[in-house]
C-alpha cells in the first residue's frame, strides 16, 4: 500500500473518529440553567403557603389601583395571612386620591398607598416649594409615606440636562417635609454590585445577566454602584429626623457584618428584603443572628406581586428546612436553608416595626 493510500486511511479514521467523540460529546453536554435535578436529601420539609402570623408587605406594587377589584387582590391577600399590602407605586395627585377612595371602598384597613414625587423640573425656582405643597397634599389625601424609585441616581436629571445625586441638596426639603409630616421614606437605590462587574464566569450573577441582559451596568453610564450608595449612605446621615427604609438590604444582604454597621450608625436607617430572601436563606446561622440583633429595624417586604413566591419567604423565616431551592434560578442558582426566627423576632418583622414606622395604621387587626 503506498504511502498516498495509508493517509487518506488515516484522515477518514481521523474524521470518523472526531465525529464519534462529537456525538458523544453532544449527548453530555447540558446547559447550568437545565440541570436541575431534584434533590436525593431526605430531611424534614415545610412547605408553607401561609405565613404564622398575620403581616404586613411593606415593598409592593399595584399598578391599576383606582380601577381594579380589590376584592379580588384582597381574597388573594387572606389565602397568605397577608393582613396589609403597601403600594409603593402610589403616583401622586388625582392619581392618588381616586387610589385612596377605591380602598376605602373596599377595605380601608388593610391597604395602604405611599406617594411618589416627580423629579422634573429640578433646578427651577419654584420646583421644590410645588413638590413639597403636593407631597402635603398627597399625605392629606391619604398617603401614609413617600416611594422613591431608583431612577434616583440613575436616569432623573435636572432642568439643564445634569444628572441628579441621590443626596442632591436641592432635594432637601422633601426629605424635611417627610420628617416633618411624620411619614416614612422607602428609597430604592442602585441595583446588586454584581451588575456592574464583569459579566464572566468568576460573577455568581452572571446567568441572570444572560438572561435578562438589560440589568448589565458600567461606570461608563455616569455613576458606579460605590458612588450610588454612597450617596444614599449621605442622604440617611443628612436627615436624622426622617425615618427611612433602605429596599432590598440596601444591596448589603451579602455582607451583614456591613449592613450591621450602617444600621448601628444611622438610627433612623430601617431595612427591608424585598427581592433578597435568597441570600439570607443562604446564610442561615449569620442571618439568624442579625434578625436577633437588629429584630427592631427589619420589615418584611417581597416586591413583585405573585403570590405562589411568598411560600419561599415564609419558609426562610419560620422553618429550620435544609437545601431547598429559590423559586427564580437565574436568580438564585444555590439552595436556601430556613433560619428559623422567634415567635418574638417574627412578630417585629412581620408587623409590629411597619406598625412603629408607617402612620395610621390599624393595630387592633394584629395579635399584640
Amino acid at each position: 500500500m503506498n504511502t498516498f493510500k495509508i493517509n487518506i486511511i488515516c484522515l477518514i479514521a481521523f474524521v470518523l473518529f472526531s465525529q464519534s467523540t462529537l456525538a458523544q460529546n453532544e449527548k453530555k453536554s447540558i446547559d447550568f440553567e437545565s440541570y436541575n435535578p431534584p434533590s436525593s436529601l431526605v430531611v424534614p420539609e415545610h412547605v408553607l403557603g401561609r405565613a404564622k402570623f398575620p403581616f404586613i408587605d411593606v415593598h409592593n406594587h399595584q399598578n391599576n389601583m383606582p380601577s381594579q377589584n380589590l376584592g379580588n387582590l384582597l381574597a388573594e391577600m387572606d389565602k397568605l395571612n397577608m393582613k396589609i399590602m403597601v403600594n409603593l407605586s402610589g403616583r401622586s395627585g388625582d392619581y392618588l386620591a381616586s387610589a385612596v377612595k377605591n380602598i376605602k371602598q373596599s377595605d380601608a384597613k388593610r391597604l395602604i398607598v405611599f406617594a411618589n414625587v416627580s423629579f422634573s423640573g429640578i433646578g427651577e425656582a419654584s420646583w421644590a416649594e410645588n413638590t413639597v405643597k403636593q407631597l402635603e397634599n398627597d399625605v392629606k389625601a391619604g398617603a401614609q409615606g413617600l416611594k422613591i424609585f431608583k431612577s434616583l441616581g440613575f436616569s432623573v436629571k435636572d432642568n439643564k440636562g445634569n444628572l441628579v445625586a441621590v443626596d442632591d441638596q436641592r432635594l432637601d426639603p422633601i426629605w424635611a417635609a417627610c420628617g416633618r409630616l411624620g411619614i416614612p421614606v422607602l428609597i430604592h437605590t442602585a441595583d446588586p454590585k454584581q451588575f456592574w462587574d464583569e459579566p464572566n464566569a468568576q460573577n455568581e450573577r452572571w446567568l441572570e445577566l444572560l438572561t435578562q441582559p438589560g440589568r448589565n451596568r458600567s461606570a461608563t453610564d455616569g455613576y458606579s454602584w460605590e458612588n450610588l450608595i454612597k450617596q444614599q449612605h449621605n442622604l440617611i446621615k443628612k436627615h436624622p429626623k426622617t425615618n427611612f427604609i433602605i429596599a432590598h438590604f440596601g444591596w448589603f444582604a451579602n455582607n451583614l457584618d456591613y449592613l450591621g454597621s450602617l444600621l448601628d450608625s444611622y438610627p433612623n436607617m430601617n431595612i427591608e428584603f424585598g427581592a433578597i430572601i435568597a441570600e439570607i436563606g443562604r446564610q442561615p446561622r449569620m442571618a439568624k443572628m442579625f434578625f436577633e440583633k437588629y429584630q427592631d429595624r427589619i420589615l418584611f417586604g417581597k416586591d413583585s406581586w405573585v403570590p405562589s413566591e411568598y411560600s419561599t419567604y415564609f419558609r426562610v423565616l419560620e422553618t429550620e428546612d435544609e437545601y431547598f431551592p429559590y423559586h427564580k434560578k437565574y436568580h438564585a442558582y444555590w439552595k436556601m436553608y430556613g433560619i428559623g426566627l422567634s415567635d418574638e423576632v417574627l412578630k417585629k418583622v412581620y408587623y409590629k416595626n411597619a406598625i412603629r414606622i408607617i402612620p395610621g395604621i390599624d393595630k387592633t387587626q394584629f395579635p399584640d
